[in-house]
């Protein structure tokens, strides 16, 4: 495969994975502001998005401000508008590469956000939310039922193994102090909106409640969006999946062992090594930020190891 084609898959698969993250951002910040005294949800929103660090600092930042910078502004290359754009212009310049159904679940409606206005985004925001995750989930199933299991099909899950991670990780982040117990507050509505906010964003409450029958307490939901070995969205399955899948294209390619699979597996290791009593005491946000910087340097060493 080309290294411009392998590029382009790559990318757009982390391009639909982060329209769709932040989407799910979006409207967990939409849940929390209808609780009392959330008013700072917005801007963990907006940090944990890692695009508006200006907004989640700048103490006149409004509600709509954050919004519209993480759905339409075509400025900021991480919102929902400038995603679906870069993915689709991603698969326009490998047409050849993807199957018909996965074009048209890019290239349907993809225009629709560019004439839509801020004043309209807000008054029908889970509208718009709801079709960004659409896009997404179309796409994934498209690429699932009709594309080859070949080299191809491998970048574009490395892309959004590695964006998924990374998002996973940063909500994780943004929301730890949130997640602690409040003396005042433990077991009351706001504490049991707040946990579960997470766990909407990631789309994992369902699971969630299967694996720890309701128990929402700060570490069960730390474990599990960290450790879970089962769940799509956590880090270790993340992690888990990207070593596979390099493994995969190690198969392919052949010769020397490249360094982002000594990585991957490592931080595979490193994650079945542990428990959560283990990541609290040694610091649960400084493993974060540990496991952030890899995914990045990750990405780096794929795109190295592949030419592109």
């Amino acid at each position: 495969m080309l290294s411009r084609t392998a590029q382009n898959l790559y990318w757009m698969g982390r391009y639909i994975e982060r329209a769709d993250a932040t989407a799910r951002l979006i409207e967990m910040g939409r849940r929390m502001t209808m609780l009392p005294s959330a008013n700072a949800e917005w801007r963990s929103v907006a940090r944990a998005s890692g695009c508006a660090p200006d907004l989640a600092e700048d103490p006149k930042a409004r509600d709509r401000d954050i919004i519209v910078r993480l759905l339409l502004d075509a400025e900021n290359r991480s919102s929902i508008r400038s995603c679906i754009a870069q993915a689709r212009a991603n698969a326009k310049a490998i047409r050849t590469a993807l199957t018909s159904d996965m074009w048209e679940a890019l290239n349907d409606h993809w225009r629709l956000l560019d004439t839509l206005d801020s004043d309209e985004a807000i008054a029908e925001l889970p509208i718009w939310l709801d079709w960004a995750k659409q896009r997404a989930a179309a796409f994934r199933g498209a690429t699932e039922t009709s594309l080859l299991r070949n080299d191809g099909f491998i970048f574009i899950k490395l892309g959004e193994l590695i964006e998924r991670a990374e998002m996973t990780l940063r909500l994780l982040d943004v929301k730890y102090y949130v997640l602690l117990p409040e003396t005042d507050v433990v077991g009351g509505g706001r504490d049991f909106h707040q946990w579960t906010s997470v766990l909407r964003a990631t789309g994992a409450l369902r699971a969630y409640h299967h694996v720890n029958r309701g128990d929402y307490t700060p570490w069960g939901i730390a474990e599990f969006l960290v450790l879970n070995p089962q769940f799509p969205r956590s880090a270790a399955y993340c992690f888990t999946q990207i070593d596979r899948r390099l493994g995969e294209l190690g198969d392919l390619y052949g010769g020397p062992r490249q360094q982002c699979s000594d990585t991957a597996a490592e931080m595979v290791a490193r994650l079945k090594a542990c428990d959560i009593q283990t990541l609290f005491q040694a610091g649960l946000h400084e493993f974060i930020g540990e496991a952030i910087q890899v995914t990045n340097r990750l990405s780096g060493e794929i795109s190295r190891a592949y030419h592109f």
